[in-house]
């Protein structure tokens, strides 16, 4: 044994592989978290205290499973059990964290954490030798994963709450602007914003055409002839009309060539037209982001996905922690003119950015 073992403080051995071994059970939970979703268990038993069979039979599944199920449940701290009557019960709290149709309702992120494991052997492979995994590699499931994670939080706070933020905006939208969103994957902002909006024209940019065609059904279901589709590279972007107001939602950080966008987009732009970027809320700097409950799921969420799909083609590989001032400085080299944040209201790892082409 060397002086360097002998040194080790066991109690923070232990200690730590606590840790370790909490964050295994978490990702256990998370896939059970993601069944219970999938399966509509939640929403189940969101209806009221019930035994394991009541709740099975509620839900369509099979109880022995569900028995399994309800077992991490509790034991995990996400239902509890009356051991007298064997009934299980979701509490109020908790079901506004895991069911229903408002924002709070986080049971939709789980399906990002299984969906992005599944590509670990290429990941794997990118750490050794470069590159990285293609964002083709990913669809159509993250495109799934990616609108039920923030479909919610649009639907009620992207009109409501973040638009009242940009001065004028609105009421330039409500009486009638060209307005894009620039990686938009399924498209739902577009649709929540035609919809609340008529006298606008919407248009959205992805280079992920099923992607594309899941906003076209929704628009066409809505009834919204206002709002349209089209493939593209926005690093290449070039358009004959400008826009008033141009929209990236957790887009620009895993492009290939940010920079080309953020000047694409000005370019876009009618002089004095308006920019809003939503994206991750942290630091550029390491050290600033220790404190951030977010940070982990930040960085994580970027090794995963947004580094390896840039780096897959030999792209600037920013990651969803390129943070504010690196943000900041490249929006000023894009031509933007004066830049303001804002907490994103009802997403604490968002912040919202808010610029304009000057002119």
């Amino acid at each position: 044994m060397t002086s360097s073992t002998e040194a080790v403080d066991r109690e923070r051995v232990a200690d730590f592989a606590r840790h370790i071994f909490g964050l295994y059970t978490g990702g256990l939970l998370t896939y059970l978290i993601d069944l219970g979703n999938r399966t509509g268990l939640f929403t189940a038993a969101e209806r009221g205290p019930a035994t394991a069979p009541a709740l099975a039979e509620r839900a369509g599944l099979r109880e022995r499973y569900v028995r399994e199920w309800l077992g991490a449940m509790v034991s995990g701290g996400i239902m509890t059990y009356q051991p007298a009557t064997q009934t299980y019960t979701l509490p109020a709290e908790h079901a506004a964290c895991l069911a229903g149709t408002g924002y709070t309702n986080m049971a939709p992120m789980s399906a990002m954490v299984t969906h992005l494991g599944k590509h670990q052997a290429e990941l794997e492979q990118a750490f050794r030798e470069g590159g990285g995994v293609p964002y083709s590699a990913f669809r159509p499931e993250f495109t799934g994963a990616m609108d039920q994670l923030n479909r919610r939080a649009l639907d009620e706070l992207l009109v409501n709450a973040w638009l009242p933020l940009v001065p004028g905006l609105a009421e330039r939208l409500d009486a009638g602007a060209r307005v894009a969103d620039v990686g938009c994957g399924s498209g739902h902002a577009l649709v929540v914003l035609a919809a609340a909006f008529p006298r606008s024209t919407f248009v959205g940019f992805d280079l992920a055409e099923d992607a594309l065609q899941l906003g076209r059904t929704e628009a066409a279901q809505a009834g919204l002839t206002n709002l349209t589709f089209e493939v593209a590279d926005v690093a290449a972007l070039d358009v004959a009309d400008p826009f008033d107001a141009v929209f990236a939602i957790d887009a620009v950080h895993d492009q290939v060539d940010p920079a080309e966008v953020l000047r694409r987009v000005h370019g876009a732009l009618a002089p004095g037209g308006t920019f809003v970027m939503v994206d991750m809320a942290a630091s550029s700097n390491l050290e600033d982001n220790l404190g951030n409950p977010s940070a982990p799921w930040i960085y994580s969420v970027s090794t995963l996905h947004c580094l390896t799909v840039s780096l897959a083609n030999n792209g600037a590989g920013l990651g969803a922690a390129w943070g504010e001032q690196t943000a900041r400085r490249m929006l000023r080299v894009a031509g933007f003119g004066e830049i303001v944040t804002h907490p994103a209201p009802g997403l604490t790892r968002n912040i919202i950015y808010v610029t304009r082409r000057t002119g």
